[in-house]
């Protein structure tokens, strides 16, 4: 696989950072005049991420820093790393503007080892909608266990590979698996100018390049990297309306599931594992 992907994908990125720190859907607002918010997705897992205070930590695929940010004002001593130059930019708006020390990294996830110093780090955090921009989770699994001390640990929610492989757009309330479940060679290829929060911008570099990973894989992968895994939960909601138009608001406002029958369909997970 050549890095083509990078450069489309890094393309794509930076155009979406500043709309999606402008977007109410990132609710930037919410941490500039609230000084203890957390974003919904670290709110979501709290129970089970449990007392992170003191850990250092690193962010993988930290985008505009919104989860990174609320990682630190849970006590963690956190770094964040993205490929999109245009996303650290508004990952270190947002830090500076609530007085918070996060260090940013400009990388690709696969040369983090090269960036950041090896076996430094008690936490290995990525959120939603990650993996899908990397093309074999077997090396995502090594850079991870590269990171991490003897006893540190993985914590990943992820949107679920079964979500990931449906049809979005049926007129009915079928659910049909139209794209790849599990890894392929070569990328599905997407051209799409919306983003999934709210926002007025119309993209032009609408193109990426994306893989879905099986649970399966994610898991052998993690195993066979040295990480034992502690925990793994799927979950019958995600934080975005990921099938238009087929999908309600819960309460509390910031996770959806689907409408008709939710209980058909795995819509994400969270996985945890240490490394031995």
């Amino acid at each position: 696989m050549s890095d083509e992907y990078l450069a489309v994908n890094k393309a794509n990125w930076d155009q979406r950072a500043p709309a999606h720190a402008a977007s109410p859907g990132y609710g930037v607002d919410h941490f500039l005049a609230d000084p203890e918010h957390l974003s919904g997705v670290i709110r979501f897992d709290l129970s089970r991420l449990g007392d992170v205070a003191g850990l250092r930590g690193v962010h993988l695929q930290c985008h505009i820093g919104t989860d990174t940010l609320s990682l630190h004002r849970l006590g963690a001593r956190m770094t964040g790393l993205d490929l999109s130059p245009a996303s650290l930019v508004e990952a270190r708006r947002l830090a500076a503007s609530c007085g918070a020390e996060i260090e940013y990294v400009e990388s690709e996830v696969y040369r983090a080892l090269d960036v950041l110093e090896p076996g430094a780090f008690d936490l290995v955090y990525t959120g939603m909608g990650a993996l899908c921009w990397l093309p074999s989770v077997a090396r995502w699994a090594e850079v991870v266990a590269g990171l991490l001390k003897p006893g540190g640990r993985l914590f990943i929610r992820e949107g679920h590979p079964v979500l990931w492989s449906l049809e979005d757009d049926r007129a009915d309330d079928e659910l049909v698996i139209a794209h790849s479940y599990g890894e392929m060679i070569e990328p599905l290829e997407w051209n799409d100018d919306s983003t999934y929060v709210p926002t007025d911008v119309t993209f032009t570099a609408t193109r990426t390049l994306e893989w879905n990973h099986g649970i399966g894989e994610i898991l052998t992968a993690v195993l066979d990297a040295g990480l034992a895994v502690r925990s793994f939960v799927e979950h019958d909601s995600v934080p975005w309306e990921a099938i238009p138009g087929r999908m309600e608001l819960l309460e509390g406002g910031e996770e959806w599931r689907l409408a008709d029958r939710p209980e058909r369909l795995p819509h994400s997970y969270t996985l945890q594992a240490v490394k031995i």
